[in-house]
């Protein structure tokens, strides 16, 4: 007897199901199971400065709202250069992501045409975090107070004055020069490899001033280790509501603070991008980081991806007519 090789109609159906469900359900699977392991957040600056602060600060809650650990990498070094080139090379799987401010993506830019990342090309935002006041620091005996005196000081005695940052070419450099630019005087830059060593070397008497962000100054001001003297954003810092801007001290329309925002590299995954710009809005929705922001020197400014975009786009050029004006260059 002859057996009947020929598919049935129903197996034929079956083969028929199978397929149709394994070209359409597998990216909804693919989408449901991102991410399945911990999730790299790369910070460009060594441990202790505010970048790194907020970093650790989001890390849990945006892991719980993803599903998987947030893994903090400090990659410190080049104003950010290091870190943004090592994101920027990184596969893109979603689970390699950048914490970083406008240091890395319109102020590095303006200084420097020949980057090993594009600031538009190479990511994929995910939202801004926060915003960034900086602060005119210097040591406690120094002899100043405010802005006047300090054009004063500098002006008698220019070369016992010289300013610290945490890098060359990051916000706090670019403040620095913006407001000497302002204030008439000039200061010899000194760029540190982050903020922690610039502000060791404050609290020292190394450097007589420092351009730092209002996070990483919060606890030595607290201390009496530091004084402040102005903050350069447009409006006073949160935590610092005695400390004038340094509009408020003589120089009107001054404005030059900084924000920090969380990038993917180019090509991430739709599925993926969606996730964690949802955990990241989940994250800062939350009243407990929002006050620990706060708290920590940072102002609460969350944006979209695609304002962060939007920023990015408009800020640039401005930035590189800044640079030019004021004749800031990368060393």
């Amino acid at each position: 007897m002859k057996s009947d090789l020929r598919p049935t109609r129903r197996a034929c159906a079956a083969v028929a199901i199978a397929a149709w469900a394994a070209c359409t359900l597998t990216p909804a699977a693919q989408a449901q199971t991102y991410p399945t392991k911990p999730v790299q957040l790369v910070v460009p600056f060594p441990p202790g400065g505010a970048v790194d602060i907020v970093a650790r600060l989001i890390s849990k809650k945006l892991g719980e709202h993803l599903g998987q650990p947030i893994v903090i990498e400090n990659k410190g070094g080049a104003g950010t250069i290091v870190g943004a080139s090592f994101v920027a090379n990184a596969p893109a799987d979603g689970y390699t992501l950048l914490i970083s401010s406008g240091s890395t993506f319109t102020v590095n830019p303006a200084l420097n045409p020949k980057l090993p990342y594009d600031p538009v090309k190479s990511y994929e935002p995910i939202g801004m975090v926060a915003r960034v006041p900086l602060i005119l620091l210097a040591h406690k005996d120094v002899p100043v107070s405010n802005l006047k005196q300090l054009t004063a000081a500098v002006r008698a005695t220019p070369d016992k004055y010289v300013y610290g940052s945490f890098g060359n070419g990051t916000t706090g450099h670019f403040a620095g020069e913006l407001m000497w630019s302002a204030l008439g005087i000039k200061v010899t830059h000194i760029p540190y490899k982050g903020s922690a060593p610039a502000m060791n070397d404050l609290i020292g008497g190394q450097i007589p001033l420092s351009v730092d962000t209002v996070a990483a100054a919060l606890p030595q001001l607290k201390g009496g280790k530091i004084k402040a003297i102005a903050v350069t954003g447009a409006t006073r810092a949160t935590q610092l509501p005695d400390v004038p801007t340094v509009a408020e001290g003589g120089y009107p329309g001054f404005s030059a603070d900084s924000w920090l925002a969380i990038v993917a590299p180019r090509g991430t995954p739709a599925d993926a991008k969606a996730k964690l710009q949802k955990a990241l809005s989940e994250t800062l929705a939350d009243p407990e980081v929002r006050s620990k922001l706060v708290a920590s020197g940072l102002e609460h400014a969350y944006e979209s991806a695609a304002a962060v975009a939007a920023r990015i786009d408009d800020e640039l050029p401005r930035m590189r007519a800044i640079a030019q004006r004021a004749n800031i260059r990368a060393e």
